[in-house]
């Protein structure tokens, strides 16, 4: 049996492959069935190590971006898609899989095109409240469409059993948030109340910005766990070092260029509140089961971390910032007003737990298994 995984280029669609992918390797020896051969295609390998540790062969192929507004280089990038839909048609001839599962974005449209061309069935995940354009366009043809939000549905046109909401998988590393020895790992105390700020692997310059503001205050209450990005710790700390120099609580505050599978676990598990993006980290945060505020990328650069921000709102989880009505002090008094009030605070807990699926990875999984062993025979 032979299985190709495709997806962009962030992580939002290569870490719910890796989740799949380790689902599949469970299920299959639970089945007592040979291992899969598995295989990701995509223009980056975005994570050599995980690719490696779960046993996934990568494939490049060349993939072009389209972007929203006008640039010279959605031209040169149309080129690239269509050499990148002959090679993949190549390519994925040569292997043939029995089934092809794409994830979204840009760089999984060749490999998904190749699948029409070639015929070979294909199941789709979409991590969004509104589809993107690959996965509205791949879910015409899918065989199986798993969607993370149920207002998902009503923008595909798809049979009647075709459709099946699953959440978002998450990976079983930072699954279970930690407690014991997390004060001490990440230089806590134990009796202040602690913010986790996630602005991505890349950090979010806008939330860097007003979390900086806000720290000669928030620090009088708060301790601050704050993911900034590796392009960002400098500036970061050499404009903190000025802001804070003279404060009683400097020492509350910890940046981090990036938080490991070990350091998330420990924030997730001492978090009294997270604010993040809209993008799969609410799914982490759901399944972590903390209050959180989510302030999405505004529409004019993503069209659909709005939406999933209100969709995970609704359901009464989190609290939703719009970035155009982003503060310090709009910020500061929403963190007081979840955390200083016991009744939010645990509503959200609870919301967020009911919302948060751990078995996606499996159900997924299920579904690839049965269209693959299908096509096998």
């Amino acid at each position: 049996m032979k299985i190709l995984f495709t997806g962009g280029g962030t992580g939002g669609h290569f870490y719910p492959i890796i989740a799949i992918s380790q689902a599949i390797q469970e299920e299959t020896k639970i089945r007592k069935i040979l291992p899969p051969q598995m295989y990701y295609m995509a223009p980056t390998k975005y994570n050599a190590r995980a690719l490696f540790d779960n046993e996934l062969q990568y494939i490049y192929i060349p993939a072009g971006k389209v972007r929203r507004y006008f640039s010279v280089l959605n031209i040169f990038d149309a080129f690239k898609t269509v050499y990148g839909c002959l090679i993949a048609v190549w390519k994925i001839y040569s292997l043939y899989p029995d089934v092809i599962f794409g994830k979204g974005g840009y760089g999984s449209f060749p490999a998904l095109f190749a699948a029409r061309v070639l015929r070979i069935p294909v199941v789709i995940h979409e991590s969004d409240s509104m589809p993107g354009r690959v996965n509205a366009w791949a879910g015409k043809f899918a065989r199986k469409i798993a969607i993370s939000y149920e207002d998902a549905a009503k923008h595909f046109k798809a049979k009647e059993g075709v459709i099946a909401y699953t959440g978002n998988p998450i990976r079983k590393d930072i699954m279970q948030p930690l407690t014991n020895g997390a004060h001490e790992f990440l230089k806590l105390e134990e009796k202040t109340p602690i913010v986790v700020v996630l602005g991505g692997s890349q950090g979010s310059q806008n939330i860097n910005d007003i979390v900086v503001e806000a720290l000669p205050e928030l620090l009088n209450r708060y301790q601050i766990v704050h993911q900034v990005g590796r392009a960002n710790i400098k500036e970061i700390t050499d404009t903190t070092a000025v802001i804070l120099k003279d404060h009683p609580y400097a020492y509350r505050y910890h940046p981090f260029d990036y938080l490991n599978e070990l350091a998330l676990r420990m924030s997730a598990g001492v978090a009294n509140i997270i604010v993040s993006r809209a993008g799969s980290t609410i799914f982490e945060i759901a399944v972590w089961g903390k209050p959180s505020i989510i302030i999405p990328l505004p529409n004019s650069i993503s069209h659909d971390q709005t939406a999933n921000a209100f969709a995970y709102a609704k359901s009464g989880a989190a609290s939703m910032i719009e970035e155009n009505n982003l503060s310090t002090h709009v910020l500061i008094e929403e963190i007081d007003r979840i955390c200083t009030n016991p009744n939010i605070s645990a509503t959200m807990s609870r919301q967020a737990s009911m919302f948060g699926r751990i078995d996606s990875a499996k159900v997924i999984a299920d579904a690839i298994l049965a269209v693959a062993l299908e096509h096998e025979k």
